[in-house]
């Protein structure tokens, strides 16, 4: 994997570096700032940029939106102290594929690195239970029989449920007893027919929408 670290501190750029390296990743380059990060993203082409949210000149949030707006296959996962609600909501919303608070363990942001390449969206602990708790709050429209929801199959709900209760894709796979690379096709045609980017964003769908409820496995 090619990966471009973007962030203001010269020093965590430099550890992550020497991380990723001792796993076998390829460090293309270092950006300290959103408009450097853009930069070094139309020259590199990177497969991954590990972007920092606070950066001078141009913010993390700002060059994600628009990195994902010229290379939108270009996967991009926040590495921030930040574990404000407001900031992680919008980092999906731009887009990202991930969100990783500074004070994960070296070893669980290397399972996360490796969940990316598997196709799951890295998220820190307590991150993903504020997107759901979020989006349940919020009151649910009624599913239209014309939305782009009604296009899914039955195959493509019943994963949709399993990415909405946490799973990954091997979880997945396992619980549907699939191959993960037919998850990952399920996904694919999920995120498509639905017009949405990235995993979070379809967890966020599901549940306004009442496409598939939080319990609904319990019913």
């Amino acid at each position: 994997m090619n990966v471009l670290i973007a962030d203001d501190h010269a020093l965590f750029r430099d550890g992550v570096a020497s991380l990723l390296r001792a796993w076998g990743m390829e460090v293309a380059g270092q950006a300290s700032d959103g408009w450097e990060a853009l930069e070094q993203a139309r020259k590199l082409r990177p497969d991954l940029i590990l972007m920092d949210i606070r950066m001078p000149k141009c913010s993390g949030l700002e060059a994600t939106r628009l990195i994902k707006t010229e290379m939108p296959e270009t996967k991009i996962v926040m590495v921030t102290v930040s574990a404000d609600e407001e900031d992680l909501f919008e980092a999906i919303k731009s887009g990202a594929a991930g969100y990783i608070l500074k004070n994960t363990s070296g070893e669980e942001f290397g399972r996360m690195l490796q969940s990316i390449a598997e196709g799951d969206a890295p998220l820190s602990s307590g991150m993903a239970a504020k997107i759901l708790a979020e989006f349940a709050r919020q009151d649910r429209e009624a599913p239209t029989t014309d939305g782009p929801e009604s296009e899914l199959t039955e195959r493509e709900r019943e994963v949709l449920q399993q990415v909405v209760s946490g799973a990954t894709n091997k979880e997945i796979a396992a619980a549907l007893v699939i191959s993960h690379n037919t998850v990952s096709y399920h996904m694919k045609n999920i995120l498509s027919k639905l017009h949405l980017r990235n995993r979070a964003e379809a967890v966020a769908y599901a549940l306004r929408t009442g496409l598939v409820s939080l319990n609904q496995e319990e019913q």
